[in-house]
């Protein structure tokens, strides 16, 4: 019996010879055998005047010139009419993968075809579904496979590729959902370890304030509460282990089926598809419901009963909690992570230790910054929330209470957070594209991609009057950069202003446009070059947005009714490098 495919096969006078080779493994195996002597050989310069040539560094996509280091700035500069010529890593010798195999035919390279098993002249061409193996054409006519359903072997080929891909589509899926879901089990060790501590920590506490006669009972509670601890523990690390080796399995499918998938030889695919495909579906049916659930809490269903007299202090042992559900107790302000920077102030708080009560979510309160009335800002289930687009040089008020479904709790005590007296921003590192370049403490701002890619700056405005000026430090081969502001969520790997989460003003060298969800309008005579200053304006008191180009206005305010909180923002490409001036509140 076949391993891999499970079907019987009888020994014929050829013996092992006369079963099929597995040509699509063979051929797995030759890639990796030419990509390791690859590695040792390299294409050489072709300009070099040494002898021998120098190894290439690159290939220019263009130019179809091969360049060592030192020839290609000697003579590829990237400038002038060179700037826009793609460089490339070289190629691989022939035979290697990537190379240029120079004379190869057919799906497999220089690989000779494979020809019929039993007609060793004769090509495979065909695919009999019923035996579920290729043909040739003097298969089917000596009668064979006369009366079988047979199809062309390459469109078998594609349907089966796509039955593949498609099938490990759910096992990649299921794949990224096992590896967020051993993020949570590791977050729920520490919090079983927290919760674990702080047990013991309150048990210690309340033992130690009893009589003498206590402490013996109190080495027993503190085994009760470690073995609980340990069993949370041993639940979870069992789940881990055993999450881990499912997600082991699925990976290692996973890459097998992409190999096979990078595979032309349509009859070596063929001979195993059927098999891998199966495989590949009952690797995402083992993910059965409930497998990537947690199958303890991180929390200890155990409460002390400190109240007893004295005469029941043998008697002493944890309770299971029946209680009716109250309003969450006051949360606890972390005012060491409370702070404060330009206009934004982050506050975080949590529950005291040991609160039963449960709880669905917190509200968040800030005051105007001048005393007035307490507002929402936030709700949710999170402990920890940044409040962006308000007022410099004042003076805000934050509260916070839980509520569940018996209602809402008491309001905690409140904390005062004082926003910046003058202002400042840089571009921000965290969220701009991965393609931008920021120098001079973030205040200097490049990109490696022609296409235009977004950055923002790490103030975020909503309310108040607020004017920054750019500098055009390098302007080479008449780029379009846009400048203006945008929501955090902006899309930020084209030109800003396409979408909806931007207004913009994007300029050449003559003339400028504005821009917002890919509609442009007030066309205006006046571009940018090097050395040329750029001012954004933005009025939220009057909700409106003006540029400035070397201190003339760009035609009427740009954009009328904007509201909410906005972050200064700019796209450019390689072709432009631009400068933080000035900012003023």
């Amino acid at each position: 019996t076949c391993p891999q495919c499970h079907r019987s096969a009888s020994l014929d006078q050829r013996g092992l010879r006369g079963f099929q080779r597995n040509r699509l493994l063979e051929a797995i195996v030759q890639r990796y055998q030419q990509g390791r002597a690859a590695a040792a050989a390299a294409a050489k310069c072709q300009l070099c005047d040494r002898s021998p040539p120098e190894p290439a560094a690159a290939l220019c996509e263009q130019c179809e010139v091969l360049y060592c280091a030192a020839c290609q700035l000697r003579c590829h500069p990237a400038r002038g009419p060179f700037a826009k010529h793609r460089l490339v890593p070289p190629p691989g010798p022939p035979g290697a993968p990537g190379g240029d195999g120079g004379g190869g035919k057919g799906a497999g390279g220089g690989r000779k075809l494979p020809t019929c098993a039993e007609h060793d002249l004769e090509n495979y061409s065909m695919y009999c579904v019923t035996c579920r193996s290729p043909v040739c054409y003097q298969c089917l006519e000596e009668g064979k496979h006369g009366k079988h359903d047979v199809k062309a072997l390459g469109a078998m080929w594609k349907q089966h590729k796509a039955q593949l891909s498609q099938a490990l589509n759910g096992v990649s899926d299921k794949a990224k959902e096992a590896k967020e879901f051993l993020v949570q089990l590791k977050n729920l060790l520490q919090q079983i370890q927290e919760n674990g501590l702080d047990y013991e920590a309150c048990l210690v506490a309340q033992c130690d304030a009893l009589v003498d006669a206590l402490t013996r009972q109190k080495a027993k509670l503190l085994t009760k509460v470690t073995k609980e601890r340990e069993h949370k523990l041993k639940v979870v690390w069992d789940q881990i282990n055993h999450c881990t080796l499912k997600l082991r399995q699925s990976t290692g499918l996973m890459e097998y089926c992409l190999e096979v998938i990078k595979e032309n030889d349509p009859s070596g695919f063929l001979q195993i598809s059927d098999a891998l495909i199966k495989r590949v579906q009952v690797s995402q049916e083992q993910w059965v419901k409930g497998a990537l659930e947690p199958k303890v809490s991180a929390e200890f269903d155990l409460t002390l009963d400190s109240e007893p007299l004295l005469q029941s202090i043998h008697q002493l042992d944890f309770i299971q909690m029946k209680f009716s559900v109250t309003v969450p107790p006051v949360p606890l302000l972390q005012l060491e992570k409370c702070c404060t920077r330009n206009n934004s102030v982050t506050l975080a708080w949590r529950m005291p230790p040991l609160s039963h009560n449960p709880v669905e979510g917190y509200i968040l309160e800030l005051d105007d910054g001048d005393g007035g009335q307490f507002r929402e800002v936030y709700v949710g289930k999170e402990t920890l929330c940044t409040i962006d687009g308000l007022h410099f040089n004042s003076t805000y008020n934050a509260r916070v209470k839980a509520f569940n479904s018996s209602g809402v709790g008491p309001y905690s005590k409140t904390v005062i957070l004082q926003t910046s007296d003058v202002a400042w921003f840089t571009f921000d590192p965290s969220s701009a594209h991965r393609d931008i370049v920021l120098s001079n403490d973030n205040q200097t701002a490049t990109c490696n991609s022609y296409d235009d890619r977004v950055v923002l700056g790490t103030a975020a405005f909503s309310k108040g009057v607020h004017y920054w000026e750019l500098h055009v430090d390098r302007y080479d081969n008449h780029p379009d950069p846009a400048f203006g502001i945008a929501r955090i969520n902006v899309v930020k790997d084209m030109m800003l202003g396409k979408d909806d989460k931007a207004w913009a003003m994007y300029v050449d060298n003559n003339r400028s446009w504005f821009m917002h969800c890919n509609s442009h309008t007030n066309r205006t005579e006046g571009g940018v070059s090097k050395g040329a200053t750029v001012g954004v304006l933005l009025d939220l008191n009057k909700h409106n947005l003006t540029f400035y180009i070397n201190g003339q206005q760009q035609g009427p305010p740009a954009f009328e009714n904007i509201e909410g909180v906005f972050m200064p923002a700019l796209s450019l490409n390689r072709n432009v490098q631009v400068s933080l001036l000035l900012f003023s509140p």
